[in-house]
């Protein structure tokens, strides 16, 4: 399937009746055609990986094709310009998370990445810091300790950042690091009720973590007695 195959086929599955739900959850439908995630996914199946494809549908800039190169392109061959380029044509944090936790979290700049725009001014770059934190804690299960604790100091430190996609990306990060082990599980425990008695948006990053990462369901799963 090639590109003008690939965009007929996503005008075809347009799904306008879908646009104001999606509005309704924070995304930004300007440039959007209703098409579902589960249905771009099948599509992305179809397809297979192709980072030549994947360049063409970004820059077509159509929401849904955006979302179908994260599925469809080649982490080998995904450069630090072109995460640098496709991060500032973030505009929506269903395209921020999907990228981040489909692509760039598989990429061997994603370390170095998740540290570099956690400290960005720009509201959608710094939720990518956060959100490949928590990518990585997830799909990363080889790498050590000592890695994600080089986290925890960002997270504290950016916990003040009252932007709502910021702050719930920064949320994340905390708690799937927290769900990792034993031993991040009491480091992010020890984290969160460290922030708890900062700002507004640290009180809730801290509460809603502690919530999760002291409940019986987490404690179960690492086995914490």
């Amino acid at each position: 399937m090639d590109y003008e195959e690939i965009m007929e086929k996503l005008e075809s599955m347009t799904k306008l009746e879908n646009l104001e739900g999606m509005a309704r959850f924070g995304i930004n439908t300007k440039k959007a055609l209703g098409v579902s995630i589960y249905e771009l996914r099948s599509l992305a199946k179809e397809i297979g990986r192709s980072h030549g494809l994947a360049q063409r549908l970004w820059s077509s800039g159509i929401h849904e094709a955006r979302l179908l190169a994260c599925f469809i392109d080649e982490p080998r061959f995904v450069t630090e310009e072109q995460m640098e380029k496709w991060t500032k044509d973030f505009d929506s944090w269903d395209l921020c998370d999907q990228c981040c936790s489909n692509l760039f979290d598989r990429t061997d700049l994603a370390w170095k990445k998740a540290v570099e725009w956690s400290s960005r001014k720009e509201e959608f770059i710094k939720r990518a810091g956060f959100v490949m934190m928590a990518a990585l804690a997830v799909h990363d299960k080889k790498a050590s300790d000592s890695k994600f604790e080089q986290f925890l100091p960002l997270i504290s430190k950016e916990a003040s950042d009252e932007r709502n996609f910021v702050k719930k990306a920064v949320n994340w990060a905390l708690r799937q690091i927290g769900k990792r082990n034993v031993v991040l599980n009491k480091k992010a425990i020890k984290l969160a009720k460290k922030i708890q008695n900062g700002s507004k948006s640290a009180k809730w990053i801290a509460s809603d973590a502690l919530r999760e990462l002291e409940s019986e369901k987490v404690k179960k799963r690492l086995k914490i007695r």
